[in-house]
């Protein structure tokens, strides 16, 4: 039987460096004692007026094949979470291999918001399963949130960055993806999100006169505690279908939203805080690109995963979905 395993990862950010102190001059209002303090982000970076989604995405695939010799072309399959496209349509992935000078290798996007990446590897994983001819695909998370931010709104301008991160996954005979579990709470679609420019609400003049540029907004306030209610029912979840108790995970990786929630969660769940790696320090939250983001941050760190160890991927995002994935390290 053939088996999904990772066998290589990169992330890219783009060189527009914003700190909190800027951040605080367009609000007009201090916010950087309550942002490290509440929430854990020092920084982020947004790109240039000439990048758009798909170049981080082409960059972080590129640093991910040269660390493993593999070529563009040897790419099977890309598939690429975002809800910040390059355009509703075509998808972004078309442009991502495109510019990669791979003509003829098929991808999609995936959008269900922050979540998204942890669906796209589930997806992926079993691709590689069901399809023989599958050698590499390629599991990418965009985010390029600058671009739908109102500067003058502190709930959202004090959060987002931009970045990329993907893994590379190719086949095994052994078991590497052990298990995944998802869960929905659909009334509260509402809740954040870009809710102009699409069809419910065209970008009409009209329309962006009354209600401004497209841009994403908390349209409900969202329990503080809602993550730290419901990550550890898709944890579970996941790690049982494995036989695994969470205790035996050795590295958990979460939506970088807020470092509070997660050492809150790690407590809860008695587990060591030096498991969960954490990234939003450097990068801010960077949605459906933060799980890779923080995988790879770690690879290049030096703190772990080692081979045999296990990981599990934990996220939640606009919709509301949340999702959780459990790998053995190659």
């Amino acid at each position: 039987m053939v088996f999904p395993c990772i066998i290589a990862t990169g992330k890219y950010v783009p060189d527009r460096l914003v700190t909190n102190r800027e951040i605080e001059c367009a609000l007009g209002e201090p916010v950087d004692k309550w942002l490290q303090q509440n929430v854990g982000i020092k920084q982020r970076y947004f790109l240039d007026e000439d990048q758009t989604t798909s170049d981080l995405v082409v960059e972080a695939v590129r640093v991910a094949l040269n660390r493993v010799g593999i070529a563009a072309k040897e790419i099977d399959l890309l598939i690429c979470s975002t809800d910040t496209p390059d355009w509703f349509s075509p998808a972004t992935a078309s442009a991502v291999l495109s510019k990669l000078g791979v003509k003829d290798t098929p991808g999609f996007d995936v959008n269900s918001a922050c979540s998204g990446w942890v669906n796209a590897l589930d997806l992926a994983a079993r691709r590689i399963m069901t399809d023989p001819a599958i050698r590499y695909i390629v599991v990418a998370g965009a985010y390029a949130m600058s671009r739908f931010l109102d500067m003058q709104d502190k709930y959202t301008a004090t959060l987002f960055g931009d970045g990329a991160g993907v893994v590379i996954l190719t086949r095994s005979d052994k078991q590497h993806w052990l298990g995944s579990s998802f869960r929905s709470f659909n009334e509260d679609y509402d809740a954040l999100g870009i809710f102009t420019g699409g069809a419910a609400c065209p970008a009409t003049l009209e329309n962006i006169q009354r209600f401004g540029p497209p841009s994403v907004k908390f349209m409900k306030k969202i329990p503080s505690g809602f993550n730290r209610e419901n990550w550890p029912v898709v944890m579970k979840n996941a790690c049982e279908q494995a036989g695994v108790s969470l205790a035996q995970v050795n590295h958990f990786y979460f939506t970088q939203l807020n470092l509070h929630t997660i050492q809150a969660v790690m407590g809860d769940l008695e587990q060591p805080l030096a498991k969960a790696h954490c990234i939003m320090d450097k990068y801010g939250y960077t949605g459906s690109a933060c799980l890779p983001m923080t995988l790879d941050d770690a690879v290049e760190l030096g703190l772990g995963p080692e081979s045999g160890e296990l990981l599990l991927f934990t996220a939640s995002g606009g919709g509301i979905t949340m999702a959780s994935s459990l790998w053995r390290w190659l």
